[in-house]
């Protein structure tokens, strides 16, 4: 089981900002999901073929995989000026977003 100190250097490595009452919470449901992990690494999977993918698409064969997309189509909207009309800053026909990178 995970204790709060372990949750807490978690917390740091990926820069979260927990209350203790979190750290608490979060141990549990943590250790939680590493005992199903250990639960899945009892598994005999020596003859299981590796995957890869998690989710097998299509039918047939596992090499019959293929991606169900659409295809992409280049559409001409009418109601430009309601679109722009909703955006909180504009110039002309562009949105005006503030600056993340410096």
């Amino acid at each position: 089981m995970l204790n709060r100190e372990q949750v807490h250097k978690v917390a740091l490595l990926a820069r979260l900002e927990l209350t203790p009452a979190e750290e608490e919470q979060y141990a549990g449901q943590m250790s939680s999901i590493l005992d199903y992990f250990e639960q899945l690494s009892e598994l005999d999977t020596d003859n299981v073929e590796p995957t890869t993918r998690a989710i097998l698409q299509g039918r047939g064969s596992a090499n019959d995989m293929s991606n169900i997309t659409r295809r992409d189509e280049l559409l001409s909207y009418q109601n430009l000026e309601g679109i722009y009309a909703a955006a909180p800053d504009r110039e002309t026909d562009f949105f005006k977003v503030p600056k993340i990178m410096s």
